[in-house]
C-alpha cells in the first residue's frame, strides 16, 4: 500500500494490458471456482477476493469513496463483508507462501547501488494492484498519500513502522491553530496542508493488516526497524495519473515539538501541517521479477 515512488511506472501500461488481455483469453467459465477454492495457493485466493472485493469500474469505485466519510448512498451492500474476508485471508499470508525468504542487507559502504526499495508485481486490474515491497535496513518510503483508495498491508517477515495520517479541509474547524502561519512563506504557502496525525506503530508477521481508505489513515510513512523487512501490499484501485490518482509526498512540519518528540505515538492524535514536496533525491528503488505461485484473474 505503500507507494514507491514511481513504481506504476516500473509496470509499464502495455505489458499491463497484454497480461489483462490474454488472461482472458484462456480463461475458461469453470476455472474462477477452481482459481479460488480451497486447492488454490492461498495468494491466489486472496487476488480473487480482492477482484470480488474491488472489482473496479468508476461507478463502483466512486462509490467506496464514500464508506469512510459516512455516506451510504450507492455503496455495495456487500462491501463490508468481501473487505472482512479479504483481511482474514491476507492475514494468512506469510513469506514461504509466494517464495521469498528474508534477506539480510549488505553493508552500503561496499555496495552503495543497493536499492533501498526493491518491487514485486504479482497481478494488476483496473479494481485493485497486487504486489510485495522489499525494504533494506533502515528504509524507508517517505510519507505519501493515497488519493481515492482502499489499501490492505501485511508484513511478509521483518518490522516496519507505519506513521498515518489524514488530511484536514482547508479552513474547517479541525485545522491547526495559529502555529502554522511560522510556515506560510510565499514559498510554502500553496503546498501546505492541514492533517491529523493518528497513529504509530510496529508491525511484524505475526500482526494482523493494516488498512487505509480514502478518508481515514489514507497518508502514511513506512520505516524498516532493526533489519530488512518485507511486505503484501493491495491497493485499490491501482495508482493512475490520467484518473487523477497520482502519488504524492508530503513532510511533517511540527513547529512546536522538540525533533525528538515529534514521531512519538504517546500524544497522538495531533494536528500537525504537511508540506507536499517532490520525491526524497535518496529515495529510489528498482523491480525484481516475484518468484511466487502465479496469479490468474
Amino acid at each position: 500500500m505503500a507507494a514507491s515512488g514511481d513504481h506504476k511506472g516500473w509496470m509499464g501500461r502495455v505489458l499491463k494490458g497484454w497480461r489483462m488481455g490474454w488472461g482472458r483469453l484462456w480463461r475458461t467459465e469453470a476455472q474462477p471456482n477452481l482459481l479460488s477454492g480451497s486447492q488454490a495457493p492461498l495468494i491466489q485466493r486472496v487476488a480473487c477476493q480482492a477482484h470480488v472485493t474491488f472489482p473496479g469500474g468508476r461507478d463502483h469505485s466512486s462509490a467506496l469513496c464514500g464508506v469512510a466519510c459516512g455516506s451510504q448512498e450507492q455503496i455495495p451492500p456487500d462491501f463490508a463483508e468481501n473487505l472482512s474476508k479479504l483481511k482474514i485471508l491476507v492475514a494468512q499470508v506469510h513469506a514461504e507462501d509466494l517464495c521469498i525468504a528474508p534477506r539480510e542487507t549488505t553493508p552500503k559502504p561496499l555496495k552503495p547501488h543497493l536499492p533501498r526499495v526493491t518491487y514485486m508485481h504479482i497481478c494488476d486490474t483496473d479494481g485493485f494492484s497486487l504486489s510485495v515491497f522489499l525494504l533494506q535496513r533502515d528504509a524507508r518510503i517517505p510519507l505519501h498519500d493515497h488519493p481515492g483508495m482502499h489499501g490492505v498491508l501485511k508484513v511478509l517477515y521483518g518490522t516496519i513502522r507505519i506513521s498515518c495520517m489524514d488530511q484536514l479541509e482547508v479552513g474547517g474547524d479541525q485545522c491547526p491553530g495559529a502555529e502554522s502561519q511560522l510556515f506560510q512563506t510565499p514559498l510554502q504557502q500553496e503546498a501546505l496542508r492541514p492533517a491529523v496525525f493518528r497513529s504509530q506503530a510496529e508491525y511484524t508477521e505475526a500482526s494482523g493488516p493494516c488498512i487505509l481508505t480514502p478518508h481515514l489513515d489514507n497518508l502514511h510513512q513506512i520505516e524498516a526497524v532493526d533489519g530488512p523487512a518485507a511486505f503484501l501490499d493491495i491497493l485499490a484501485p491501482p495508482y493512475n495519473t490520467d484518473q487523477g490518482r497520482e502519488c504524492r509526498y508530503y513532510r511533517v512540519l511540527d513547529p512546536l515539538r522538540p525533533k525528538e518528540a515529534s514521531s512519538s505515538a504517546s500524544d497522538l492524535p495531533r494536528e500537525v501541517w504537511l508540506l507536499e514536496t517532490p520525491k526524497d533525491a535518496d529515495f529510489w528503488g528498482e523491480e525484481e521479477p516475484y518468484p511466487g505461485p502465479k496469479v490468474l484473474l
